[in-house]
């Protein structure tokens, strides 16, 4: 899988963390399953050096949630996460944000079990189909939490964004 930063003067020599309140899966290491998401990703939001890298990893995916291509487990996240939309609705009256959700999860230890989540959405850039105004493809995410299941972390490729 892909994992894209921002170009520095030194190589990474291992994934840097997300800290981001809007991170899908709160604090994580976050790595695309496509090599064109993540050079997509360096382009729209690595824009500070106006450069980014992207490294290359086996992940084990053994002990991580997969929402993607597991039937089972998707039917388990989605109870999970509509379980917790309706509750917070119920108590503010409104939906609640990512960081709520993310918070409630980390707190209760709902993903404590698993070392990652697999999960996807739908793609909205229209260079990634080649059916006019279809969008058939999976832009497919794993947020990490337990780094222990990351090996060969290698540079594999540097871009300037366009």
């Amino acid at each position: 899988m892909y994992h894209t930063q921002e170009k520095w003067k030194e190589k990474l020599s291992s994934p840097i963390k997300c800290i981001r309140d809007d991170a899908w899966f709160g604090s994580g290491y976050y790595f695309w399953y496509y090599e064109q998401d993540a050079v997509h990703w360096g382009n729209r939001s690595k824009r500070n050096t106006k450069y980014y890298e992207i490294y290359k990893s086996d992940i084990n995916l053994d002990n991580v949630l997969d929402t993607v291509f597991n039937e089972e487990e998707y039917i388990f996240w989605v109870k999970q996460i509509e379980k917790f939309g309706k509750l917070i609705f119920k108590e503010i009256g409104e939906k609640p944000t990512l960081s709520m959700l993310n918070n409630y999860f980390f707190e209760r230890g709902i993903w404590s079990k698993f070392d990652g989540i697999l999960f996807q959405d739908i793609t909205k850039n229209p260079d990634f189909s080649i059916i006019q105004e279809f969008q058939y493809k999976k832009r497919i995410q794993l947020a990490v939490y337990n780094l222990d299941i990351v090996t060969n972390f290698a540079l594999h490729y540097e871009g300037q964004c366009v």
